[in-house]
């Protein structure tokens, strides 16, 4: 008896603006880029235990973004300087303890 094929994996997709007719936010935009291309966060996790254990105290996100574009071997298309304090929060989220590595400012938007 033929075993039923396995159901797809279902990936979440990000739920867009709320604002009716606006173009989607940045927000938006890096939850469908980090949901693509979810190496990308490991790899920030990645340099910046790389970057503490070099003894350092304070990482600049921008850094690991230059650093993250000439360790792919094309760069990475759509890795947007405007999602840097985005990985910074959630880098932080994930990891308390790196609370003070990285400088947040207030957000404007939610």
């Amino acid at each position: 008896m033929p075993t039923p094929a396995a159901a797809p994996a279902v990936t979440p997709v990000p739920r867009p603006s709320s604002r009716a007719g606006s173009r989607p936010t940045i927000t938006d935009q890096f939850l469908a880029f980090d949901a693509a291309h979810p190496y990308v966060y490991a790899a920030l996790e990645k340099l910046t235990t790389e970057r503490l254990a070099a003894g350092a105290t304070r990482i600049g996100l921008k850094e690991l973004f230059e650093a993250l574009r000439w360790r792919l071997p094309q760069g990475l298309r759509g890795l947007n300087n405007n999602y840097t304090a985005l990985y910074a929060r959630q880098l932080i989220a994930d990891h308390p303890q790196w609370a003070s590595v990285f400088e947040l400012r207030r957000r404007r938007t939610p």
